[in-house]
């Protein structure tokens, strides 16, 4: 098979498709303890993340595409680990005598794939590297169809299926949830969390958020993500601002008219804060006044 690249274009591809990604509401009953169980693995997966620096989520949703999250299965392709796999690819773990453990089966998977080797681990890098673990058959042969592989649930998919080794049927239907539409998910929950470049980052963690995105802004080249920004505002009613990717004192304003909150580093935000402690202190020393015999 003719290998992908990952270029900037697709980049930007894996980007739209994600950030426009709806979960179909007639599947996300099924997709919720899909979604719980990958949390609730998190410390398993973790020790694969420990010795081969492969993001735990990751192994959890090629865990739930591959072996239904079930743990006496290779992460191979869902064979039983009492034996070496049998379907592609077969053979494996190629050392060491079954039983397997998950774990031992797991790391021969990854390995396998050469995802021990990867760095890219932002959203484009992630559905890339998915993709490629199922193949790029869909991409490369049928392009009018999504890969459910990674879109299998959402507002992205249809139908359209390899129902058999080469074969290709136009009104075949994927029963099983995507794993972007995994992700998605598992990010509209918190159970992970990326920041401003795409990259996944630990919940709660320095990187997951003490920054805002967006902060105020008036001189200099366009803020990352403050055209969307005023377009947002602009859909609200009675919002007016203009479009320009600088976010100052009109975009701020209307912040604050939306949230009540002005944006990080407009000098409002910070003459706010010192009114609040005051009004705060003088309710203080009122309340301590009242209290006095």
């Amino acid at each position: 098979m003719a290998r992908v690249r990952l270029t900037d274009r697709l980049r930007t591809e894996y980007e739209q498709l994600f950030n426009t990604c709806d979960i179909r509401s007639d599947r996300a009953q099924e997709v919720e303890p899909l979604v719980g169980k990958l949390g609730a693995k998190r410390r398993r997966y973790a020790r694969l993340e420990t010795a081969l620096g492969i993001p735990w989520f990751f192994v959890g949703v090629v865990h739930c595409m591959e072996s239904s999250l079930n743990f006496s299965r290779h992460l191979h392709n869902g064979d039983p680990l009492t034996a070496r796999t049998v379907q592609v690819p077969a053979g494996r773990p190629p050392t060491g005598d079954p039983p397997f453990t998950w774990e031992e089966s797991a790391a021969d998977a990854l390995i396998l794939q050469k995802l021990d080797q990867w760095n890219d681990w932002s959203v484009p890098g992630l559905l890339y590297k998915l993709e490629e673990y199922n193949g790029f058959g869909y991409r490369l042969r049928h392009p009018e169809v999504l890969s459910p592989y990674l879109w299998s649930y959402s507002n992205h998919y249809t139908s359209g299926k390899y129902v058999g080794d080469g074969t290709f049927s136009p009104t075949g239907v994927s029963r099983q949830c995507g794993a972007a539409v995994l992700l998605r998910r598992m990010a509209e929950t918190g159970i992970i969390r990326f920041d401003s470049t795409g990259v996944a980052v630990a919940p709660g963690g320095a990187a997951a958020g003490a920054e805002p995105l967006i902060t105020y802004w008036t001189k200099g080249p366009e803020m990352p993500g403050a055209r969307e920004l005023q377009d947002f505002l602009n859909r609200l009613p009675g919002i007016f601002v203009k479009v320009d990717g600088k976010p100052g004192q009109r975009t701020s304003s209307a912040l604050k008219r939306a949230t009540g909150h002005y944006l990080v580093g407009d000098p409002r935000a910070e003459d706010s804060r010192r009114g609040d402690r005051s009004r705060t202190m003088r309710g203080r020393n009122v309340l301590a006044k009242g209290g006095q015999k």
